[in-house]
């Protein structure tokens, strides 16, 4: 019997979902909920279904977060009617749906585009195997764009705009602020998704090396080039050149990459032909690249190149909602049982990260090695207990510092949980009878305290 595919079902109401029997595992999402700490672990490929037909203007929102969380690419659509020009059914179809079909469905021809969805995707990881792309679970640069904050949403949103087109992207932002995650987003999600992916790091090219790095070089063509060396540009051909840093590069050095920025087209060193190379650059930088152009720092014909499309990614202080999610998810990855403490979670919510996600990241794992508990405390982390927020310096005690803790991560453990009590309490690793003796005192309300339901895939 041929293995179980996966469906994902997103609508905005009780889905009137068909017989499929055991063909598809289908999970149901309603499109409203609050997202979860993390995406669907459903093994093997996934497709999805938007069901579009109780579908307006006021579901745009939550569809896009939904889609852009989920990380689907393979997505099919259904509508009651033929979507009108302009309409914001016509637009969701556009941007994120291979096809889509009218209510009454017709089964057969509907189970066929699943199928061919399902194989395409089945295809991707295949792929993905063959060009060792790990699918271990996801690394840092993954990690990076998750979360649930307006930031974050609508720098995916844009990503995945700039993913659907051809054309040179700028990334700025601060220091760790995952400048490099953005970029390995956009290729990963774009139509060169599968080709190459070199990264040229601007910072560690000395000016001397740059046409030879670069362009490559003939055989003989100077002392020591015993044979023919292939540039970094001419090795990411039909795939995308991430050249990290950019403003870390010289005057010189911005001169002799801008008639490949122009033309495409590039000499090896020694050679006496040139050829065109088919490559999607993509630029990151810490700087501000226009205020370098007023300032002669930087070339602005390179900088008008490569800043048709540009996004600053958010710092870590700009997004505070995911602060808690993306330490459980790094901590996670880190593959230790050690679990945040209550003091924990609130200096780590109350922290102004001036290193932003690598500091994160970087003390997280400092603190899963160097903790001898089985908890991890502010110490472990490096970070200073927060403070309560209280007006009156006499209140500053010792037990007003405890309560000041145990409700925020009343409050982070239930907003991650979704207010599931028995999820909460386990992410806080005590037991419910603790849990609810801690809402009790501190007269906490969970909006659902007595549902328990963690649902199936989400």
């Amino acid at each position: 019997m041929p293995p179980c595919r996966t469906l994902i079902w997103l609508s905005t109401h009780v889905p009137d979902i068909p017989e499929f029997g055991s063909e598809y595992q289908v999970f149901a999402i309603n499109a409203s909920d609050d997202m979860p700490l993390a995406p669907p672990s459903c093994a093997g490929p996934r497709v999805g279904v938007a069901d579009l037909r109780r579908f307006n203007v006021s579901d745009v929102v939550n569809f896009n977060r939904w889609i852009e969380f989920l990380g689907l690419r393979y997505w099919v659509a259904i509508v009651n009617i033929y979507p009108s020009p302009g309409s914001d059914t016509q637009w969701f179809i556009a941007r994120y749906c291979f096809d889509y079909h009218s209510a009454p469905l017709d089964m057969s021809r509907f189970k066929a585009m699943l199928g061919h969805l399902w194989g395409m995707a089945e295809l991707q990881i295949q792929t993905s195997d063959r060009f060792h792309i790990s699918r271990r679970g996801p690394d840092f640069n993954d990690v990076v764009l998750t979360g649930s904050s307006p930031a974050i949403c609508n720098t995916r949103a844009l990503l995945r705009r700039f993913a659907a087109v051809d054309e040179p992207v700028l990334i700025t932002g601060e220091s760790g602020s995952g400048k490099e995650a953005a970029a390995h987003f956009i290729q990963k999600n774009s139509s060169r998704g599968y080709g190459p992916h070199v990264v040229v790091n601007c910072a560690a090219l000395p000016e001397s090396l740059t046409q030879s790095e670069l362009f490559g070089y003939e055989q003989g063509a100077f002392t020591h080039a015993l044979k023919t060396h292939p540039g970094r540009l001419e090795l990411a051909h039909r795939g995308t050149v991430l050249l990290a840093g950019i403003d870390e590069l010289s005057m010189k050095q911005q001169s002799a990459l801008l008639p490949f920025l122009q033309e495409g087209r590039l000499e090896r060193i020694g050679g006496k032909t040139s050829f065109i190379v088919d490559v999607r650059i993509l630029a990151t930088s810490s700087s501000d690249l226009d205020e370098l152009v007023r300032q002669g720092k930087f070339r602005s014909d390179v900088f008008y190149r490569l800043g048709s499309l540009i996004i600053n990614m958010p710092a870590l202080r700009q997004r505070p909602d995911d602060v808690i999610t993306l330490a459980l998810l790094l901590l996670n990855q880190e593959k230790t049982s050690k679990k945040l403490s209550s003091a924990a979670i609130s200096a780590l919510a109350h922290h102004t990260w001036p290193g932003n996600l690598r500091e994160l990241q970087n003390r997280l794992r400092r603190a899963g090695l160097l903790s001898d508990s089985t908890t991890i405390s502010p110490r472990s982390l490096g970070l200073q207990a927060a403070l309560p927020t209280l007006g009156n310096p006499s209140q500053l005690t010792l037990s007003a510092f405890r309560n000041e803790a145990e409700r925020h991560a009343l409050s982070c453990s239930l907003n991650l949980a979704q207010h599931n009590i028995s999820a909460a309490a386990r992410m806080l690793a005590i037991s419910r009878v603790s849990f609810y003796r801690l809402l009790e005192k501190h007269n906490h309300t969970a909006l659902h305290p007595d549902e328990d339901s963690e649902g199936d895939c989400v």
